[in-house]
């Protein structure tokens, strides 16, 4: 490989790592919004369908980043391997958006990925506990 190359994906690697980073703390910023907002509605007595929609919306909010984030660790991962590979072509640097394209599945997919993020568990557990949380303080009143 040669050293433009090798230095092409290590500042690749550099990058999407910061990238990852970022949208890591993007994710709990959502996490901790989503806590705020549902102690707000549960101090001003909304009912729990209301509650429990702004908390999925919430949670396909950091799946639609989680899937942002998988897609660039899944490039930091080739580029990995490009960086162990003795032999590699000039052009391998700076692909993320032609992999993907290569490999996208459509709209029907891209659902998919956003659902398959939603519910990991790291994803899903503060957001079920919110639900399970909407329903018991509401237990007894009108849930409309």
């Amino acid at each position: 490989m040669s050293e433009a190359t090798s230095t092409s994906l290590e500042q690749e690697w550099i990058v999407l790592q910061n990238n990852i980073e970022a949208l890591e703390r993007s994710c709990l910023l959502i996490k901790l919004c989503t806590v705020t907002l549902f102690i707000a509605t549960a101090v001003f007595n909304f009912s729990v369908a209301m509650m429990v929609g702004l908390v999925v919306l919430m949670c396909l909010q950091e799946a639609i980043v989680r899937t942002s984030q998988a897609r660039l660790g899944a490039r930091i991962v080739r580029i990995e391997a490009m960086i162990k590979q003795p032999l590699q072509d000039e052009f391998s640097a700076f692909q993320l958006h032609t992999e993907w394209l290569k490999e996208r599945k459509g709209v029907v997919g891209l659902l998919i990925e956003y659902v398959s993020q939603a519910l990991r568990p790291t994803v899903a557990f503060p957001y079920v506990l919110l639900v399970v949380f909407s329903f018991a303080l509401s237990w007894g009143q009108s849930p409309y």
